[in-house]
């Protein structure tokens, strides 16, 4: 389709939007795109990409800009897809009449507004919409699911996203986002109502979730403490919190509080949800730049941890004492690693673990969880990227292993199967216990990744993310891949690529390009280089944003008494960068 030909398609769609249902807000907005367009490009360009085509619902739900069109988040969007949602469980459940639906959302502009909407379309089509009626972090939307006997869930939520961004994420009845079958024929749900549809939406018959709901979340939570200590004492360790604007800010300082810590300062400029994110850049604690208040407080109290969670409160970042008067930042494998070793050893002394066990983590979560799991005699599940794969692998394994611990390097962990997402909340309360229990041996936590590195090897890994935006950026995300797929690379910074795990076609090849094996995970675009000296790199488009993500994991043995901690992580360090040099990201 020609430009031209392009442009008239998308007025013709627009028009529709000048007019109700569509707010007034809405019909101002579109109707001055439409008057300027032929004389102004940036009003031609705002139409087109807002009309150019459908926000795409893909298998765990959606994610965009806020605004008006088919290509944004907005009421009609919001709308549309929970009406396909109660096609689906209609579809798979039969008659709604008496089956439970869970929504909740967190603190992004508009996210009530989108939430409330959700919870009146599922009203009409006679389901029981359960609503929270403000701001709840997404692990507890989960672990309602379950609790309710629901048959599905809603979160409005865009992560870490930026303030223009929002998201409908979907939940199935085992309280994990939708997999296989289910995410196939919801997508397809969703595609068969016509984008001007309109929607029925019945603001009665919505029962609200109440703060019993919260006290029994929080419960749930204490019932996974390790420590016989912080039970009988509690612990006046100093911790430093930031919720960065969102669901943390109201949810974890009383989860701390529960499990006995009474020393919590919070980052008070941080502590209002506000879907501006007014005081920091990005709202994403796996960036630094977010914790740098928490950091800067943490300096004047003297804390023994830092911990900053994002505004649904899935993902959880760190920073530690580095033991020379500062703080430094733990990536989402450092923390990964400590969380699951500091678990199965508890597990293990209370007899937990004679029962046949497993820890779960993706194809691109450091494999030092392996060793650790391996040490405690757990097995491993290794899954795709995305927690809902994780979610999937505790739902295949309910009644032959019980699932103990599980993370994702995004930074997101879950302990126990209460909870079928990534939980932050419950992260925050066993890291701070971690940190409890290392200040009682006068231990830190970089002491005792150290010690991990000891006895399993030395690991880091890093992360690249290229930001590739509309039409032509995802063209060029495509090329990316396609060029990687088919001119794999022989050497990636001086080591030999002895593997290609290729996870859109299941194929495991050899340097010479045979097939020697199959993979077990789903299919999905990930590419994964494995060399002669045991790293991996691998490539993926992002599934929430316009990025396509490199992510490299490198390891070697370490003698404490041949080179200093420092020393080996800086070394590893810059064999990280190599490879993503290679692979020409950086």
């Amino acid at each position: 389709m020609n430009h031209d030909d392009l442009l008239n398609t998308v007025k013709a769609l627009a028009k529709g939007w000048t007019l109700p249902p569509h707010d007034d807000k809405t019909q101002a907005t579109v109707q001055h795109w439409l008057d300027r367009c032929d004389a102004d490009d940036a009003a031609r360009e705002a139409l087109i990409d807002a009309f150019y085509t459908e926000l795409s619902f893909g298998t765990g739900g959606m994610r965009g800009k806020m605004g008006p069109g088919i290509n944004r988040i907005n009421a009609t969007t919001i709308a549309r897809a929970t009406q396909g949602l109660a096609n689906h469980l209609r579809a798979k459940h039969g008659d709604a009449k008496g089956l439970r639906v869970a929504v909740a959302c967190d603190s992004r502009n508009q996210s009530q507004e989108f939430a409330q909407i959700t919870a009146e379309v599922l009203a009409a089509n006679g389901f029981e919409a359960w609503l929270y009626p403000a701001l709840r972090p997404t692990p507890q939307l989960s672990w309602t699911v379950r609790q309710l006997g629901a048959v599905g869930g809603v979160v409005i939520t865009a992560s870490h996203n930026p303030p223009i961004y929002n998201g409908y994420k979907v939940y199935a009845e085992d309280g994990g986002q939708v997999v296989a079958p289910d995410d196939r024929n919801l997508v397809e749900a969703v595609r068969a109502i016509p984008v001007d549809a309109v929607i029925e939406r019945n603001s009665s018959g919505i029962h609200e979730l109440d703060a019993t709901w919260d006290e029994g979340y929080r419960d749930m939570l204490k019932s996974f403490s390790l420590s016989s200590n912080l039970r009988s004492q509690g612990s006046d360790l100093p911790i430093v919190f930031t919720g960065l604007h969102g669901t943390g800010a109201l949810a974890v300082p009383p989860a701390l509080a529960h499990f006995g810590f009474r020393c919590v300062h919070e980052v008070a400029s941080q502590a209002i949800p506000d879907g501006n994110f007014p005081t920091v850049a990005s709202p994403n604690p796996e960036e630094g730049p977010a914790l740098a208040a928490a950091v800067a407080l943490a300096r004047e109290v003297g804390a023994a941890l830092v911990m900053g969670t994002d505004p649904d409160s899935d993902r959880v970042g760190i920073a530690v004492p580095d033991g020379a008067g500062d703080f430094v930042l733990l990536n989402g494998n450092e923390t990964a690693a400590l969380l699951t070793d500091h678990v199965l050893s508890k597990w293990a002394e209370a007899g937990r673990l004679d029962t046949p066990s497993f820890v779960a983590k993706t194809v691109v979560t450091t494999t030092l969880l392996e060793k650790i799991a391996d040490h405690y005699g757990v097995a491993v599940r290794e899954t795709l990227t995305g927690f809902k794969f994780i979610a999937e692998a505790i739902r295949q394994e309910e009644g032959s292993m019980q699932y103990v611990v599980g993370g994702e390097e995004s930074y997101g962990y879950l302990v126990g199967s209460e909870v079928r997402d990534k939980d932050a909340v419950q992260s925050c309360c066993l890291l701070a216990e971690l940190a409890h229990e290392l200040s009682l041996k006068g231990e830190s936590m970089t002491q005792r990744l150290a010690a991990l590195h000891a006895r399993h090897g030395a690991y880091k890994e890093g992360l690249v993310s290229l930001v590739k935006e509309g039409r032509e950026g995802k063209a060029q995300i495509d090329a990316m891949m396609e060029a990687y797929r088919n001119d794999t690379p022989q050497t990636l910074a001086g080591e030999r690529v002895v593997e290609l795990r290729d996870y859109a076609s299941g194929e495991i090849k050899n340097a010479e390009g045979l097939v020697v094996g199959a993979l077990s995970q789903a299919r999905s675009n990930v590419l994964q280089f494995v060399t002669d000296a045991g790293s991996r790199v691998t490539v993926r488009p992002s599934g929430t944003e316009p990025k396509i993500k490199c992510y490299a994991s490198v390891c070697r043995p370490w003698n404490p008494e041949a080179s200093s901690h420092e020393e080996i992580m800086q070394a590893l360090q810059n064999q990280v960068q190599a490879h993503f040099k290679a692979l020409g990201v950086v």
